[in-house]
């Protein structure tokens, strides 16, 4: 999440990891996502100054250009940077679109993990 999702892109790049998720990531950048060798989800924000939805759409462009590189690339709209750790549990959609991305985590580490 956030500015993990830094070193796990790091971690990913020398495949001492099996999968990645990243969750409205910070400091990631094109060049690191080309160095991408596992299975990698990232789940952006439609309202993220610190990862703008063109930048998770570059990280998309790239990732499909690698074939041998599994990935899953999704945009939850109406939230922000930090919408899977920092909402409101008072605010039944804010709920639901972090209960989404955390099972959409969970799915994948369940599809690429061994």
């Amino acid at each position: 999440m956030c500015w993990g999702g830094k070193v796990v892109v790091e971690l990913s790049k020398e495949e001492l990891i099996q999968a990645a998720v990243l969750l409205h990531p910070t400091y990631v950048t094109v060049d690191d996502i080309k160095d991408v060798k596992v299975p990698i989800a990232i789940l952006g924000a439609e309202n993220d100054f610190l990862t703008p939805p063109a930048l998770v759409k570059q990280f998309e462009e790239i990732l499909a250009s690698k074939p041998e590189v599994g990935s899953y690339v999704k945009i939850f709209p109406n939230v922000s940077h930090g919408w899977t750790t920092r909402y409101d549990i008072n605010d039944p959609e804010a709920v639901k679109a972090a209960e989404e991305a955390h099972k959409e985590m969970l799915d994948w580490f369940v599809t690429c993990v061994q």
